[in-house]
């Protein structure tokens, strides 16, 4: 059930007009797409079929034709950027941009870090290439050892070798940062586990101070399921006013909550984890009103697939009198997901784009069971987006 949905009829938004959020759907992919989702409600199979997924390419059987025509087609936009340019322009014919992420995580060579790097920056070369691609999204994991992170954020003195590791780390983010500089195109720098938080936090922090002086280049992305977030917010929008550059803001609910509450339980610590989804809820909408009171001083994003919290910033962007098109006013979804938020309000004249991940298909594997895990375990996302599908069927006269 969508919120609200007179007054989005009322406004100009209705999150429940699935005829605008499928009209680049064929009938074929909006069957796929309905036969996927149900695979996914089952949560037993997902659990299952991520097992023994992961377990068949460590032992590089060859599945990667079926997950290339399933659950890859559904949430990346192709193998290479090349492969990515028709996803792109089909969303930019739909008012929607497109933010692109290589998706190279949990690397652990510096051969790997250095061939993500150079990957990362043809991307942003690409991005200047299409005026519908204005930022490139990467994770810090996928320039540098994961351990080596953990270590560092410990405050434990490296080792001369590890030294040496986190300047050849710090040297490629700053490289793709200058290059994205030079192209005007943004970055937004994931968020990932509390553990090496601190330390992604830090080499925002610096490359922003860096880049950020005349508009915002680097964004740095904020968990609202962790209870410290909120502050952390304000605290780096003061810290930004303090030093004289813009806040790049990505906002998101977060995507590792079993993962943490485990870690913490095992280790003994109190999990960073908020106490319950409400509280989740009522920060990341807190957050929404900071970013938007100031929202000349911060530029942001809502990645959210929430339709409240997306519903609540429409509100605020209408109470205040803001423009709908202003650069630091974004909302972001998932390709293959909420198709009824980011089409709709694109529709309507909104800031919205796609998050679109690429590349090989074994380098995205992680990223596509979390899609699958976190969203249908967690937050009921699968459920309401066959619900959504399954009514354009109807709409469609489509079977079931």
């Amino acid at each position: 059930m969508t919120v609200n949905s007179k007054k989005n009829r009322k406004r100009g938004v209705d999150f429940s007009n699935v005829e605008i959020a499928f009209a680049g759907t064929s009938d074929a992919d909006l069957k796929q797409a309905a036969w996927l989702f149900k695979m996914m409600n089952k949560k037993w199979l997902v659990t299952i079929g991520s097992q023994l997924g992961l377990t068949a390419f460590k032992m590089r059987l060859p599945i990667n034709k079926i997950v290339e025509k399933t659950i890859f087609k559904q949430f990346c936009g192709g193998k290479t950027l090349l492969e990515c340019q028709p996803t792109v322009d089909q969303l930019h014919k739909r008012n929607v941009l497109t933010i692109l992420d290589y998706g190279a995580e949990g690397k652990s060579t510096e051969e790997a870090f250095n061939a993500t790097m150079r990957e990362t920056m043809r991307a942003v070369r690409f991005a200047n290439e299409n005026d519908s691609v204005p930022v490139i999204s990467t994770k810090i994991t996928g320039l540098g050892r994961f351990g080596l992170l953990e270590k560092v954020q410990t405050g434990v003195e490296l080792t001369g070798v590890e030294k040496e590791e986190y300047i050849a780390l710090f040297k490629r983010l700053n490289s793709i940062c200058h290059v994205a500089y030079e192209h005007k195109v943004g970055i937004f720098i994931d968020a990932e586990e509390s553990w090496i938080q601190d330390t992604i936090d830090y080499l925002a922090r610096t490359m922003m101070e860096r880049y950020n002086k005349e508009q915002v280049i680097i964004y740095n992305t904020f968990q609202l399921y962790r209870h410290d977030r909120l502050d952390f917010l304000k605290n780096s929008y003061e810290l930004a006013k303090r030093k004289g550059y813009i806040l790049g803001a990505k906002l998101v609910r977060g995507a590792y909550m079993d993962k943490e509450n485990v870690r913490a339980e095992a280790q003994g610590y109190a999990s960073p984890i908020q106490r319950d989804k409400a509280s989740t809820d009522k920060d990341f909408n807190s957050a929404v009103k900071f970013c938007i009171d100031r929202y000349e001083e911060i530029a942001f994003c809502n990645a959210s697939h929430n339709e409240k919290s997306a519903w609540y910033m429409l509100e605020l962007i209408e109470r205040n009198n803001l423009s709908k098109g202003h650069p630091h006013l974004n909302f972001c979804q998932l390709l293959g997901m909420s198709d009824h938020l980011s089409f709709n309000m694109a529709k309507a004249g909104f800031c919205v784009a796609k998050y679109v991940p690429y590349g090989p298909i074994a380098d995205v594997v992680p990223y596509l069971i979390r899609r699958a895990k976190e969203n249908a375990a967690v937050t009921g996302d699968m459920s309401r987006e066959l619900g959504f599908i399954v009514k354009e069927m109807e709409r469609r006269g489509l079977k079931k």
